[in-house]
C-alpha cells in the first residue's frame, strides 16, 4: 500500500490515546478506533507510522500489529486466546530435560529451574519434570492456576504475551517477561537454550539464524509494548 498521509502523531482523545494520520484518527484493519491507554504507546505508534517510506510496510510496524490485534481480536476472543497458552504450560518447554550429555543437563537446571520455581512461588502452579521428548501430563491444579492467571490480563498486555510466548514456545517464558521477571535477552536464552547449545557444538545455519532472529525480535518488541503500556498494567510485582 502506497503511503497516503504526510504527518503521524499521537493524540489525545476519549477514553485514552490515539495516532492521527493528517489530523483523522487511525483504525484497526477491523475498523475499530484505535485507542490505546497510554501516550507513550501512542507515540511509539505514531513513530512507526511516521517512519514509513513511499510504500507501507506492516511488518516494520510490530507495535502497531499488537494493537490492532488486541483491539480486533483479543477484546473479543480472549477465552480462546486464553486456552491457546494454557496450553503452552501442559507441554511446558522449561519441563524437558536432557539425560545427557552432562553439560547440557546442568545449564537447564540452572536457567529452567529458578523460574519454574517464580512461576510456582508467583501463581501456585507447579509444574513437573520430565526427561525425553514423551509426553507427560500437568497437574490439573496448575493449570488452572496459571488460567486464572492469564485471565486476569487486559486484551492489550494479553496480547503481548501471546507474542512472547509463541515465540519462545513457553508459557513459564512469557510470562516472566511481561512481569519482568526476565529482560529480552534473558527470555531468547531461556527459550533458545537447547538450540544455543547445538549451535555452540555444530555451527550455525541461515535457517536458524533467521528463525532465531525473529524469535529475538518478537520478545523485545512484546516487553516493549509491556513497558510502554506502564508498570502498573502486570500482575505481579517485579522479582529483584
Amino acid at each position: 500500500m502506497k503511503r497516503f498521509y504526510s504527518s503521524a502523531e499521537a493524540s489525545p482523545m476519549e477514553e485514552g490515546f490515539g495516532v492521527l494520520l493528517d489530523g483523522r484518527p487511525l483504525r484497526t484493519p477491523g475498523a475499530a478506533l484505535l485507542v490505546l491507554p497510554s501516550e507513550g504507546l501512542a507515540a511509539a505508534l505514531s513513530e512507526e507510522w511516521s517512519a514509513q517510506e513511499e510504500r507501507i510496510r506492516p511488518a516494520s510496524m510490530p507495535l502497531t500489529q499488537i494493537a490492532c490485534t488486541a483491539i480486533d481480536l483479543a477484546a473479543s476472543q480472549s477465552a480462546q486466546v486464553v486456552e491457546e497458552l494454557v496450553g503452552f504450560a501442559d507441554t511446558e518447554l522449561l519441563c524437558y530435560r536432557a539425560e545427557r550429555p552432562a553439560d547440557l543437563v546442568q545449564r537447564q537446571a540452572a536457567v529452567w529451574q529458578p523460574l519454574l520455581d517464580w512461576a510456582e512461588g508467583t501463581y501456585g502452579a507447579r509444574l513437573v519434570l520430565a526427561t525425553g521428548i514423551l509426553y507427560r501430563q500437568q497437574p490439573a491444579s496448575s493449570l488452572a492456576a496459571l488460567q486464572e492467571a492469564v485471565s486476569r490480563y487486559d486484551p492489550f498486555v494479553l496480547t503481548a504475551l501471546a507474542t512472547a510466548v509463541r515465540a519462545a514456545g513457553s508459557l513459564v517464558v512469557g510470562l516472566a517477561l511481561v512481569e519482568r521477571r526476565l529482560l529480552p535477552e534473558e527470555a531468547f536464552a531461556a527459550a533458545e537454550l537447547d538450540e544455543s547449545y547445538c549451535l555452540e557444538r555444530w555451527g550455525d545455519d541461515p535457517q536458524a539464524t533467521q528463525r532465531r532472529a525473529s524469535v529475538k525480535s518478537d520478545l523485545a518488541v512484546a516487553r516493549r509494548f509491556v513497558d510502554l503500556l506502564g508498570a502498573d498494567r502486570s500482575i505481579v510485582e517485579p522479582i529483584p
